[in-house]
């Protein structure tokens, strides 16, 4: 909501299909290419008529983008998901690179640190865009974690898989993120603020997460406070 937010500011006119379901990439990165596949040729088939497809999320924009021409070889949709891949935009860099807006008329008064999360900075090559959208936003104070590439550990089924892994990744970037010394850790991805959300609560620490989105979306004087129960999402 947050996005759709942003986006009409800046003078999108917005459609959020009813019929739209996963894209398929948790079945994918598991191995279950079978069961992926139908979920790939539905998101074609629902956004084959748009514009330009936005996400809150790197991970899904790079599933469809960079994969689905991969998953749906030999399908009579292969041509389409192609094409419709082009037009799948992760949201900061649709922002920047698309729409060539910087300043979304947002205002933020906190201390803010950024994770760069895997999909958008490894398959997207997105590193900038966030960051330049974020120096934009009145009453911000925007400071680099230490390590801010590394990975926050979370890996969607890697975290149950090899959850001491996954669980010894999260601590690292949590106490990373804790040492920046800022408010909020913000991101791309929904899945990483989850997972340093959840360390973040268990080492009873006072840093919040909240996502780029719903950062920007905010344009009163100083930028409201972000419940907890709200961070992520």
């Amino acid at each position: 909501m947050d996005m759709a937010k942003v986006l009409r500011r800046i003078g999108c006119d917005l459609e959020f299909p009813a019929a739209q379901t996963c894209c398929g990439q948790p079945a994918f990165n598991t191995g279950y290419w079978k069961d992926a596949r139908p979920l790939a040729e539905r998101f074609v088939r629902v956004f084959r008529a748009a514009d330009a497809i936005v996400c809150p999320s790197g991970s899904c924009t790079t599933m469809v983008r960079n994969f689905y021409p991969e998953l749906l070889t030999g399908s009579t949709l292969h041509g389409e998901a192609v094409q419709v891949g082009q037009r799948v935009y992760e949201f900061s860099e649709y922002l920047v690179k698309v729409a060539r807006v910087g300043d979304v008329g947002a205002s933020f008064s906190h201390r803010v640190t950024y994770h760069d999360a895997c999909h958008a900075l490894r398959e997207l090559r997105l590193k900038q865009e966030p960051r330049e959208l974020l120096r934009h936003v009145r009453g911000i104070e925007v400071v680099e974690m230490p390590h801010s590439e590394e990975c926050c550990g979370f890996g969607g089924t890697f975290a149950t898989k090899f959850h001491m892994i996954s669980a010894a990744m999260g601590d690292t970037k949590a106490g990373n993120a804790e040492r920046s010394g800022a408010e909020y850790v913000t991101s791309t991805d929904p899945s990483c603020l989850m997972q340093v959300e959840g360390i973040l609560r268990r080492r009873k620490s006072p840093m919040r997460t909240i996502h780029l989105a719903s950062i920007l979306a905010q344009t009163g004087s100083t930028g409201r406070r972000v419940p907890r129960a709200a961070a992520g999402s």
